[in-house]
């Protein structure tokens, strides 16, 4: 379990460094502090997340769940400002980050867990 737990937290910090290497906007400044920045958007997830999600239930409903991009940008957002050595400039940057780093993560971990 805790072999799980911290596997995941190391491709979740790849995956944050290379999503920052692609996207335009968004500067990290090394392996070190892509694996703060999980834990802080981990945090800023498991604190704020769940008021922002409910706020904006009727709207995501509405979007077919696509505002939960704009919830996830946010999210990011406000964790690059607690970590140091992590800067997102701009809402459309941390727009493409939020939608990159869930389909970055998701293909490494699959890929991991595929082959242990």
């Amino acid at each position: 379990m805790l072999i799980h737990w911290i596997v995941n937290w190391l491709l979740s910090a790849l995956a944050l460094w290379l999503v920052a290497q692609l996207i335009p906007g968004m500067q990290i400044r090394s392996y070190g502090t892509a694996l703060l920045a999980t834990v802080v958007i981990a945090l800023v997830d498991l604190t704020i997340g769940p008021i922002l999600r409910f706020i904006a239930f009727p709207i995501t409903f509405l979007t077919l769940g696509l505002f939960r991009l704009v919830i996830n940008a946010l999210l990011l957002k406000l964790a690059s400002l607690f970590t140091p050595g992590f800067r997102i400039d701009g809402f459309l940057a941390a727009l493409l980050g939020a939608l990159v780093l869930a389909i970055v993560t998701y293909l490494l971990q699959n890929l991991a867990w595929a082959t242990l």
